[in-house]
């Protein structure tokens, strides 16, 4: 009973006090009213073409050394990404080795489509919604950056849609070929036939804020339908175009910006020295009768050294820094940068040249960083479209001590490292003049605005989702 008391009297004091804190409230002179003003929101996508874990390792050994860390092994979340590919027909099969247009396609657009197809649906050949599409309807700005042709598949997938990667500018609509061997066509895709025109036709007519990169031999034809080339198209649609790392920092920032610092890719920043790759282990006359006879001679080791021809060519970190001053406003922005050599080097057989890029990536994603610092609602998401070909192996065979020659049946690199060591980097997709696609998983890395809501592991059209969500838009 007494219990019951001291309660009721409890809860009559407590609403006593409750509701004299409200009269007190309700005689109090409103306070000015201040409105929220929603801070702007940006999302900074890093991708490295073909940059799977074998590439990340070689280049921690190489930048790092054996105990040291790359910038990437310091973000604080780390997940895995399923890559996922189509037959090119409706409900098409799955095929479990992708490459860079239909991975590309399915980050910029959440849809799983198959090889070669920029933005564009398997089977039913439809447009698909880009995010920067949905960014520049919502009022956001949006920037490409990349190391490729800005004509090249991953960058390509953002701001075009096309039936076939290699048709990237007029000249190549009605026939692909090389070397005599006819690769594909895209009739369906001219402007005279309802499309859009050749990918290099569709950037100079987009609405992307920045594109920077290389591939100016796209660019020079004459444009469809047109007396003037593309170039002439990019510059009535109000870009302003630059060619060197000088104007690139002259540029006035008043306008849309197109960087064409390159006929095609750019020059990497290291070469194997002597412009050396990844050789063929040479067999003895008598290990070609049998392989447990005779002798094989492995490609001596060798160094990286810089590439002449990468001096003067906007680094990574230019092209980055250049984008985020463009591109930061008071209502956020979408931003894709590619380092798109890590690929096209380990198609090549060059190790040294996939290090350089992914060091160039390494600098491009400190600059994101540091924005971020300033910039708080910023979320930064570093990932690969898929995984290549490069394999880091034994520099001395497991079997070395048997008393027959054991090598691989590919081609070999076998780099020095500046801590003195010896990496033994292995090519072996094929026997063909370049390496293909493997079909491993992808890591991604984020900063911490991707704690929460970025998951362990995902699909990789899930990055779209995520990249949307975090817009708003």
């Amino acid at each position: 009973m007494i219990y019951r008391t001291c309660a009721l009297l409890a809860s009559l004091l407590s609403a006593t006090a409750a509701m004299a804190a409200m009269a007190g409230d309700a005689t109090r002179p409103p306070g000015p009213h201040v409105p929220e003003t929603p801070q702007p929101r940006q999302v900074i996508l890093i991708i490295g073409d073909g940059m799977d874990e074998q590439q990340i390792t070689i280049a921690r050994n190489y930048l790092g050394g054996a105990a040291g860390q790359l910038l990437l092994d310091r973000m604080p979340l780390r997940s895995a990404v399923q890559i996922l590919t189509t037959e090119d027909e409706v409900d098409g099969k799955p095929v479990y080795v992708a490459d860079s247009a239909n991975t590309a396609s399915t980050m910029a657009t959440g849809v799983i489509t198959s090889i070669g197809r920029i933005s564009t649906s398997a089977g039913s050949d439809q447009d698909l919604t880009t995010i920067a599409e949905l960014a520049e309807a919502a009022g956001l700005r949006t920037g490409i950056v990349t190391t490729a042709s800005v004509t090249d598949a991953t960058p390509a997938a953002f701001a075009a849609h096309i039936s076939f990667r290699l048709c990237e500018n007029a000249a190549s609509m009605e026939e692909v070929r090389t070397h005599d061997i006819v690769l594909g066509e895209c009739r369906a895709d001219l402007k005279a036939a309802g499309g859009k025109g050749s990918i290099a036709e569709q950037l100079a007519a987009s609405r992307v804020d920045v594109i920077l990169g290389g591939g100016g031999k796209h660019f020079t034809p004459v444009a469809e339908g047109e007396t003037v080339s593309t170039l002439d198209l990019a510059l009535r649609n109000g870009f302003a175009v630059v060619t060197s790392a000088g104007e690139l920092a002259q540029a006035a920032t008043d306008k849309k910006l197109l960087g064409l610092f390159a006929p095609g890719t750019l020059p990497v920043r290291l070469q194997g020295e002597d412009g050396r790759e990844a050789e063929t282990p040479e067999r003895s006359w008598l290990n070609h009768l049998h392989p447990y006879l005779g002798s094989v001679t492995l490609p001596p080791p060798m160094r990286c050294e810089p590439n002449p021809a990468f001096s003067g060519v906007p680094t990574l970190r230019q092209m980055t820094d250049a984008a985020l001053q463009r591109l930061a406003n008071d209502r956020g922005f979408f931003l894709m940068i590619e380092s798109a050599s890590i690929d096209k080097q380990s198609h090549e057989r060059k190790p040294c040249g996939s290090i350089g890029e992914l060091e160039q990536l390494e600098e491009a994603l400190d600059s994101a960083l540091q924005f971020a610092r300033t910039h708080p609602h910023t979320l930064i998401m570093v990932t690969a479209d898929h995984s290549q070909a490069a394999q880091l192996i034994p520099y001395e065979s497991l079997f070395a001590g048997f008393p027959i020659p054991v090598f691989t049946p590919g081609k070999l690199a076998r780099v020095i490292t500046p801590e003195g060591g010896h990496m033994a980097i292995n090519y072996a997709t094929n026997n063909f003049i370049m390496e293909e696609h493997t079909g491993a998983a992808v890591p991604l890395f984020s900063n911490s605005e991707g704690v929460g809501r970025i998951p362990p592991f995902l699909q990789q059209s899930q990055i779209f989702d995520i990249t949307r969500d975090y817009l708003g838009i």
